[in-house]
């Protein structure tokens, strides 16, 4: 046996060792506990496209989230100045990037800008001339600041979506950041789409704001500190919805950002769901004040600009408790508490791409895509066997390998097999024959020269060495490519293609070598079925 050769035997061995543990896994999913706990766990995980699912791209509109945050700070500045009785006309967000202040004396102006220099020392301070002699300011947000805050929006939003999804209860889930503003989100074997594609894309912004009383919704101009928002009936027997306007303050006295928990109850009277909300101790005093200050006034439960209820608070609560009512039956209950202990969203999402495969399509994407594997190994193992003979059945077996290696190193990195990953499978059988019909054609001129079974063999894999690694290296570049810049099923045959290319170089350099090695080093052969 020639020197060496003992080793690559046992390396061979213990990678097809390997490979089959690690397979263990994927080809039967129900393992004891005593190999959970000593052993590989890792499996393939099949692609939206052959299990079924639903992919979606979201973007974040960022924008609004800075917008959001100016909005915060000129609530805080009217706060402020109220609080130290100065005088203003209005304070608002102007534009993208800027919140104005409008007073009325110079004196006032200067205290202002005293005050807003020490408790705002990252935003610019800009003076403006009003019309009628009146002096504003304008703060303006960096531009630093502004794409941190959008940075962080897609951040915050990136983990808000991953609870719900994990509280939604979807297996499997892949969620992540693409590009600058963008989400990806997979959701494999998913029964209901529409109901997570709601849940996910919800802002859940949650607000208590007191209702106008005194004014009319229709009956002309709203006051500045109000708006109109519109609460919900469903009629429980014909299932109509109809809309009723009422003007609430624009203010929120409590936010979601104070709940603790939301859970699904019953009411005990109507036998009607409701969430059941718990809030922290800041909010447990808000509310607490609020209602102390205002019985006998409506108080509009708020969700995303639209009223759930709108109840007469007949008594002060203290506790810490509330519920929100309306016509809920108990799936949108649920979703609705499921948003609320994630958390609102930093900012508005949209759907910008929207694929789902259904589970029938899955499965048959999966049999057409064994059929076309077995028919092309099928096609190749003859082609090898008719054309080189024994040293073709070789190649056969050195492809065997490859699959059996690239389905143990997927198995083992807990890659995501797709349709296109078949594909690429399939592709990696014909380059491990490649590789071996180069081989054998330099084999082939080698034994044209006259040369011995043994230096024809040695002299053929020299040869074929560089050209075999150029043309792995070149692929394997390309694959590289498609990893970085490709998305979805594109990446996936990216992974079995990279896999495939390292694997196949291992195998036809050295697995089937080893073989011919071990043939022709028995004894003195003259003769080589090539």
């Amino acid at each position: 046996m020639p020197k060496g050769t003992g080793w690559r035997i046992a390396l061979i061995a213990a990678f097809i060792v390997l490979s089959c543990i690690y397979l263990v896994p994927t080809l039967n999913p129900k393992l004891p506990d005593w190999w959970k706990g000593m052993l590989p766990k890792d499996k393939i995980h099949l692609g939206l496209d052959l299990q079924g699912g639903t992919h979606l791209v979201l973007e974040v509109e960022t924008a609004k989230a800075v917008e959001g945050t100016l909005d915060l700070v000129a609530t805080d500045l009217e706060d402020t100045l109220n609080s130290k009785n100065l005088r203003f006309k209005r304070i608002s967000r102007t534009g993208s990037d800027k919140v104005a202040i409008v007073m009325y004396e110079k004196d006032t102006a200067a205290a202002v800008q005293k005050l807003v220099k020490e408790k705002y020392r990252d935003y610019e301070m800009i003076p403006t001339v009003e019309e009628g002699g009146m002096v504003g300011i304008a703060l303006r947000m960096k531009e630093q600041d502004i794409q941190d805050r959008k940075d962080k929006a897609v951040a915050q939003a990136l983990e808000t979506i991953r609870n719900r999804i994990d509280q939604f209860g979807v297996s499997e889930p892949v969620i992540a950041r693409q590009g600058i503003n963008q989400i990806v989100v997979q959701l494999p074997g998913i029964k209901d789409p529409q109901r997570a594609i709601a849940l996910i894309g919800r802002t859940a912004r949650l607000e208590f704001k007191m209702v106008k009383e005194g004014v009319s919704p229709t009956g002309g101009a709203v006051p500045e500190d109000s708006e109109v928002l519109f609460e919900k009936h469903t009629d429980p027997v014909t299932g109509a919805t109809t809309e009723t306007p009422l003007v609430v303050y624009k203010k929120a006295l409590i936010t979601g950002d104070l709940l603790t928990d939301a859970q699904v109850r019953i009411d005990s009277q109507f036998n009607q769901p409701y969430v059941g909300i718990e809030f922290n101790s800041l909010g447990a005093r808000l509310f607490d004040q609020v209602t102390a200050a205002n019985v006998g006034k409506r108080f509009a439960i708020v969700l995303d600009s639209n009223v759930y209820s709108a109840p007469v608070i007949r008594e002060r609560i203290s506790g810490g408790s509330a519920q929100i009512s309306g016509n809920f039956t108990e799936k949108t209950a649920s979703d609705l508490a499921i948003v609320l202990r994630a958390g609102a969203l930093p900012a508005p999402v949209k759907i910008i791409q929207n694929v789902t495969v259904g589970a029938s399509l899955g499965k048959d994407s999966i049999d057409k895509g064994l059929m076309a594997g077995a028919i092309g190994v099928a096609l190749v193992i003859g082609f090898m066997a008719v054309y080189y003979k024994l040293s073709g059945m070789v190649a056969n077996l050195g492809m065997v390998l490859n699959i059996l290696y690239l389905m143990g190193a997927m198995s083992a990195l807990g890659a995501t097999l797709t349709l296109p990953g078949i594909a690429a499978i399939v592709l990696l059988v014909g380059m491990s024959v490649d590789s071996n019909v180069i081989i054998f054609e330099r084999i082939r001129e080698e034994l044209r020269l006259g040369k011995s079974p043994k230096s024809a063999l040695e002299a053929g894999y020299d040869k074929a060495f560089l050209t075999i690694m150029d043309s792995h290296v070149t692929a394997l570049i390309t694959a590289a490519v498609l990893f970085q810049f490709g998305t979805g099923p594109v990446k996936g045959f990216a992974v079995s293609l990279s896999l495939g290319i390292m694997i196949n170089l291992f195998t036809s350099l050295m697995g089937t070598k080893v073989i011919f090695d071990l043939f022709l080093h028995k004894g003195n052969v003259k003769k080589m079925s090539i």
